[in-house]
């Protein structure tokens, strides 16, 4: 029999605070009534993922909508898969995607990470002292104990583990042997737990699990309901040979001090939920109510559903900044996926700010999302169609002045120009909605710029070139460019029908072999002519802006070319 006592001083002989001096280190928060507290904790591992977004956009609603607080902890606890600059660059990114932290892990003057709140570190691989202090104290209790087992056999019992997974029966036999070798090391002695550590031999810390997998947790997921689990019999790490812990120590500890209510998190997760109950009975703390929301997918080219991998596109948050998304799209879109009354009630609060939406969880799918760029790009379309020509204006430039940098320059070398261009169809009860990316403004109106001008669209063969000839002259002829818009239009409707075409399109559609065409065929041979394109926008604006001289010498070019 293990003396606990004993074990946890020879075990932890430098840790001298117990787990109330943590508690009032770290006291409980003072907030209203319902205010929810909720974390994003990533590991700085890489960029941020499409569906990292997702959860973190929850927390933040949930947080923000209740009068409580969302914080940022980075859980770098893993230095092998550390990437430097990776903590930096998620903070950077969330921050463009509406996710401000009222806590946490933030960006200093300096642009370091550094704490902003009272219940830090914010990074767990500063807050070793923290979870040594609770994992003596589970010794002490007897639900840990020591496994000197080695760095090269624990990896050996975790490759065994991986294969066992194909579901072939030697392995599993192996793993189970093995297992049970694991199982033996509980019987540790005081005498072997000496000679070891005299030796120097590095240990593990591990749970001493009491669950029955034949027996069930009950459990209520604020998303998937209500659901049976079974209890866990694995006695996971806690600590690693370097004193660092594992996930699951580490976000129980952190969760409980750091006061969070509501955790967040994918379903990936739900494997580790009995895990994760055990550890907050073990160490008598209030279980946090989680959700886990279900992975978002996408389909492949056979029309299948595959979940959205770190290499599909879209699912780096950085592909939207280089694609020319803007984040208020991408946030909008977002909302869409995660409440299945958004859209309803985006069409009754068009100019309200998608953070005023009521996000209620209970809206929420269990079964997952479908991603779509296609509605992404409708989304965004009407996000962008909201914005005044100065805010478009000025994205786009400074969008094109890093992705694309000729054109940047066209546009911010004229800045009032390219204004009036992003000026048409904007407003209204109906704007146009030709933009759904910043990288889309370049082909909707680069024809203004004669550096990139180019005949994009041709006349159809069916057309006579006569007739399209006698437009562009007759055209010429009465083009002024201070008529109003009405007496513009008379005049290419009089260039027209002394042509054959007819104004009235309630006469064409009645009986079309009585005339050449219509005005729609004569405006396009213009239109054509002065932006190179068969669809664009308003000609009358689109010739105000151009001024007389460029819209001559373009109709004049395309005779010449006939």
């Amino acid at each position: 029999m293990l003396d606990y006592q004993k074990l946890a001083e020879l075990l932890f002989p430098h840790v001298t605070a117990l787990p109330e001096d943590m508690e009032a280190a770290f006291p409980k928060r003072e907030l209203p009534e319902g205010a929810k507290v909720t974390r994003f904790a990533p590991s700085p591992t890489g960029f941020v993922h499409f569906g990292g977004l997702f959860p973190t956009t929850v927390a933040e609603r949930l947080a923000h909508q209740s009068g409580g607080v969302l914080y940022l902890r980075i859980e770098d606890t893993d230095a092998k898969r550390e990437v430097p600059g990776a903590a930096e660059g998620l903070i950077k990114t969330l921050a463009t995607y509406g996710i401000e932290f009222d806590e946490g892990a933030v960006i200093g003057e300096d642009g370091c990470i550094c704490d902003k709140g009272i219940y830090g570190p914010y990074k767990q691989s500063l807050r070793a002292n923290i979870y040594q202090t609770y994992a003596k104290q589970l010794v002490r209790e007897g639900k840990a104990y020591p496994c000197f087992t080695t760095e090269e056999e624990l990896e050996e019992l975790h490759s065994i583990d991986k294969k066992a997974e194909i579901k072939n029966t030697d392995w599993q036999a192996e793993a189970e042997a093995r297992r049970a070798e694991m199982l033996a090391r509980r019987q540790i002695t005081m005498e072997e737990v000496e000679e070891n550590l005299a030796k120097g031999n590095p240990f593990v810390l591990r749970i001493l699990a009491d669950g029955d997998p034949e027996k069930k947790i009950k459990f209520t997921d604020l998303v998937k309901g209500n659901m049976e689990i079974p209890e866990n019999d694995e006695d996971f790490v806690l600590l690693k040979s370097d004193g660092i812990p594992t996930y699951h120590f580490a976000h129980a500890v952190d969760d409980h001090l750091m006061g969070t209510t509501h955790v967040i998190r994918g379903e990936e997760w739900l494997p580790s939920l009995a895990k994760h109950l055990q550890l907050f009975r073990y160490l008598g703390f209030k279980t946090p109510k989680y959700m886990h929301i279900a992975q978002i997918m996408r389909l492949d080219e056979n029309g299948n559903k595959k979940k959205l991998s770190k290499r599909d596109m879209g699912a780096n948050m950085d592909d939207y900044t280089r694609l020319g998304y803007c984040p208020e799209a991408v946030c909008e879109y977002v909302m869409t996926l995660l409440n299945s009354n958004y859209e309803e009630w985006r069409m009754q609060n068009p100019d309200k700010s998608y953070k005023d939406f009521p996000f209620n969880i209970k809206k929420m799918s269990s079964s997952g999302c479908l991603f779509d760029f296609n509605k992404l790009n409708d989304v965004s379309k009407n996000v962008i169609s909201t914005m005044s020509a100065d805010d478009v204006t000025d994205k786009v430039t400074s969008w094109a002045l890093k992705f694309d940098e000729d054109f940047g320059k066209l546009l911010a070398s004229d800045r009032e120009f390219a204004k009036q261009i992003f000026a048409i169809g904007r407003g209204g009860k109906k704007p146009r909605k030709d933009l759904a990316t910043w990288a889309d403004a370049k082909s909707y109106m680069g024809f203004f710029y004669d550096e990139i001008f180019a005949l994009e669209d041709s006349y159809d063969e069916k057309y006579d070139r006569a007739d399209i000839k006698a437009t562009l002259e007759g055209f010429l002829k009465s083009f002024d460019v201070s008529d109003d818009s009405n007496v513009w239009f008379d005049k290419i409707k009089a260039v027209g029908e002394a042509l054959g075409y007819t104004p009235n399109m309630k006469e064409y559609k009645a009986d079309p072999t009585a005339f050449k065409g219509n005005i729609a065929d004569i405006s396009m041979f213009i239109r054509v002519a002065v932006t190179g394109k068969l669809n664009s926008p308003d000609m009358y604006s689109v010739m105000q802006i151009l001024g007389r001289d460029r819209v001559v010498a373009r109709i004049e070019n395309m005779i010449n070319s006939l």
